[in-house]
């Protein structure tokens, strides 16, 4: 007779690995089935080429939460944290900034462009800690329903209130953020177009279908703030190894504990009884049975594919559909014979040899400009991109002599005006390498070979409705209580025994590990085993 699971997990994400994880360390029986040939979700090194060790989705460490590293004990089984250069922003003409840790010399690069933004950079950062301090403890919060009239669900909305009684004017601060551009929010400190093009960079080019101008964009600004750097986990930065080494010591850590993880075991149905989930059913024919289901895979895909709609109302199928999740995010990966010279770097002014995380985005209006390409369906010509090499300080990512380049960039529309993109990719590179050779003119004499990963290819390879990185917009109508959708906001669905893990529940996309983290809370509270 075939094993009977407490969990069954859809979806070997880091998320989903960390929701098993918590689980098997409490005695549940828990089996994860992903439905590629690795583990790991978009927190994957991939051998794309030989040798190499790409990060083919997610780049960079810089949100797992230190309670996760610590309580899962990744140190023990392979996680690693290598200390990149500071962050370089490219504006061109010779002009750059580097967000360097030493305040006073950060302090004077900035007084290069306005003394006034100088002196308030301090007092932003201090703001905005404040604010990330609020949200980094509401990261930990299962949302309340406020639209729940049952005794109880009324109880749990009085309890956040309470625990939140203290917030005062950081109320309105955070209403500000979640209301007003990254643009607008920004300029309220600083007056010069360089540091509001820097540090409104990540809301142009996050992952969103969105801009720096747009209204609510505000919101990632508090990203970067709410991750403690500082704690025995260690810092954000370069994973040894690739991001796949985050889900492989997180796989390992569950599997101490009897968490077992089949890959190619793609789930075809959930199988549900009684109005209550009670396993799944593989493509293969296979059927799997389990106390509960777990589902890593973005909404869209659970209950569009993978859930009878005979089970669910119509309502809320209605809401799932209306997800806005149409990204412009994509990725290009290259492999080097060397390094590329960046021409507006000068390694003696900067104290380090070489940037290994630059920022191509020279001003509010050239961010806007490739915003506005990609709201109507065309490639923009100028793009904003995050430019990662890896191997500068990780040699196990490329062999002997070589070198890896992993571009985040933003504005390639999922939906395009014209073509497809299989008649459009070739064209995206030849973008990017343009863009990129206006700031290192020698790229193309280094590159051996190449990867374009379209928001139609990070769709068919991840699973990312839209080929949205967060499976949502991370806006204002799609963030705690609405994420996914009203009413199902406590990583619970409206079928019994089928609870939600992944990026499509609160606090989102990112590689946090805290969706798993809460769900596992929550599925550990409500199941027996």
């Amino acid at each position: 007779m075939a094993r009977r699971y407490d969990a069954v997990i859809i979806g070997a994400g880091h998320n989903g690995l960390v929701c098993g994880a918590y689980l098997a360390r409490k005695g549940f029986a828990v089996c994860l089935l992903e439905r590629r040939e690795i583990a790991g979700g978009a927190a994957v090194s991939e051998a794309v080429w030989p040798g190499y060790r790409v990060s083919t989705a997610s780049y960079t460490q810089a949100l797992l939460q230190p309670r996760i590293i610590e309580e899962l004990e990744l140190a023990k089984y392979g996680y690693e944290i290598v200390a990149p250069p500071p962050m370089l922003h490219l504006y061109g003409n010779g002009r750059s900034l580097v967000f360097r840790a030493d305040g006073e010399q950060l302090r004077a690069d900035i007084a290069r462009f306005s003394r006034e933004d100088a002196d308030a950079y301090g007092a932003y950062r201090a703001h905005m800690t404040k604010l990330g301090k609020v949200v980094s403890d509401m990261l930990w919060e299962i949302p309340p329903d406020p639209a729940d009239h049952a005794l109880s669900a009324r109880g749990k909305l009085l309890g956040f209130a309470w625990r939140f009684r203290d917030m005062g004017e950081q109320f309105y601060e955070l209403y500000d953020v979640l209301t007003l551009s990254a643009r607008d929010f920004l300029a309220r400190w600083f007056r010069s177009g360089e540091m509001i093009a820097a540090l409104g960079f990540y809301a142009s080019c996050g992952g969103a279908a969105t801009s720096i101008c747009s209204p609510g964009s505000a919101y990632v600004l508090l990203r970067g703030f709410i991750r403690d750097h500082t704690t025995s986990a260690g810092p954000a930065g370069f994973v040894r190894g690739g991001m796949g080494t985050i889900s492989d010591a997180i796989a390992a850590s569950g599997k101490a504990h009897g968490m077992e993880v089949r890959c190619d075991a793609p789930v075809a149905e959930v199988l549900i009884e009684g109005a209550r989930a009670v396993g799944v059913r593989l493509e293969s024919g296979e059927h799997i049975a389990a106390g509960c289901v777990i589902s890593n895979v973005a909404t869209k895909v659970l209950f569009q594919r993978l859930v009878n709609a005979r089970h669910v109302a119509p309502q809320f199928l209605t809401r799932v559909g209306q997800i806005r999740d149409r990204s412009t995010a994509f990725k290009v990966h290259l492999a080097l014979n060397r390094l590329p010279t960046f021409t507006d770097f000068d390694a003696a002014a900067a104290g380090f040899v070489y940037p290994a995380q630059v920022r191509i985005g020279p001003s509010v209006e050239y961010l806007e400009r490739a915003w506005d390409a990609a709201k109507y369906g065309e490639i923009s010509p100028h793009p904003a991109l995050v430019v990662m090499t890896p191997s500068a300080v990780d040699p196990s990512v490329a062999p002997a002599g070589k070198h890896l380049v992993s571009i985040f960039g933003q504005h390639a529309p999922y939906a395009l005006r014209e073509g497809t993109w299989e008649t459009q990719r070739a064209r995206l590179y030849d973008i990017v390498i343009d863009t990129l050779a206006a700031y290192a003119p020698d790229i193309r004499e280094c590159i051996d070979d190449a990867q374009v990963l379209s928001p139609f290819d990070l769709e068919r390879i991840f699973a990312l409705p839209g080929g949205h990185v967060h499976h949502g917009e991370l806006s204002a109508d799609q963030i705690f209580f609405r994420r996914p959708v009203q009413g199902a906001a406590d990583y619970r669905t409206p079928v019994k025994g089928l609870y939600q893990c992944g990026a499509s529940v609160h606090p989102g996309g990112g590689v946090t590990g805290v969706p798993g983290h809460n769900a596992a809370q929550v599925v550990m509270r409500a199941e027996k085993h």
